[in-house]
């Protein structure tokens, strides 16, 4: 179910609400910096019914509202969202699904708000982010390509984003999840590539091994692609000794970001979430 909510300033934000046994943690799902609830169709029809599911459109993705000011993106802003998605929708301790951005929301998260956090899954993030990454990633977030179909969409993200292991028809979910048709016909990102201006102006994100290490109370899931450019080997083999609860699964062929749909990353999802109570 799709609901709306203001959040303390009084933008509106959108996310999807999957009913589930009370009894059972939720699980609170957020995106990547181009991507919105959408991205988690799948894990919540798995595990929706059995626990709640909820997944936040960031400010200026999706069906949420698209600020006037560019510093309402700011991570300070975003992790505010998140306190108030939660207050709103009475969610006081999830289980925290991030991708990419979202998982740097999460490790913050475990520091402003530890036992809001049961258990965390880290998708293809960690506290040190390799610049060529990042500079592909923003790159990707400032263009509005305004293509005229879906398949052109399609042919386009084929050609500018990292390997993913998914079918034709994967690739047409991938692209109708990345652009919307708009009045004028063509189709434009789900996203305010303003963020690209937000992210310049934010400068260098810094080393988040403190935030990190504030998970180590939570059992952790950490994927990622075994060819991200975001996400190092060595930074990936340091999250693994430093936390002790850490479970780890690489995908193979995949780049950044894992959709959550290959197979090895819904048995470990599967198996992470159904071990937490």
């Amino acid at each position: 179910m799709r609901v709306f909510f203001n959040a303390r300033d009084g933008l509106r934000l959108s996310a999807q609400d999957f009913p589930g046994d009370p009894a059972r943690t939720p699980i609170l799902c957020l995106s990547g910096i181009t991507r919105t609830s959408d991205d988690f169709a799948t894990l919540a029809a798995r595990h929706g019914g059995k626990r709640r599911v909820l997944c936040l459109d960031h400010a200026g993705h999706g069906e949420s509202a698209r600020p006037d000011q560019l510093s309402r993106y700011a991570i300070e802003e975003s992790l505010r969202d998140v306190l108030d998605t939660m207050a709103a929708l009475h969610c006081h301790r999830a289980v925290f699904v991030g991708t990419s951005f979202g998982g740097i929301l999460t490790m913050v998260m475990a520091v402003l708000r530890p036992g809001a956090i049961a258990g965390a899954v880290l998708n293809d993030v960690g506290p040190v982010l390799e610049p060529v990454g990042l500079d592909h990633v923003q790159n990707f977030v400032a263009r509005d390509p305004a293509l005229p179909t879906l398949e052109r969409c399609v042919e386009h993200l084929k050609g500018v984003l990292p390997p993913l292991t998914i079918d034709e028809e994967g690739w047409r979910r991938m692209a109708a999840g990345t652009y919307a048709r708009g009045d004028d016909g063509r189709w434009h990102p789900r996203w305010d590539i303003r963020i690209a201006q937000a992210m310049s102006a934010g400068g260098t994100l810094p080393s988040l091994w403190g935030p990190f290490g504030a998970l180590a109370h939570a059992p952790t899931l950490l994927l990622r692609g075994e060819l991200s450019e975001l996400l190092s080997a060595e930074t990936a083999q340091r999250m693994r000794d430093e936390h002790p609860r850490l479970e780890f699964v690489n995908i193979p062929g995949t780049g950044h970001c894992p959709t959550l749909e290959e197979p090895l990353a819904v048995a470990a999802l599967d198996r992470f979430l159904d071990g937490i109570a």
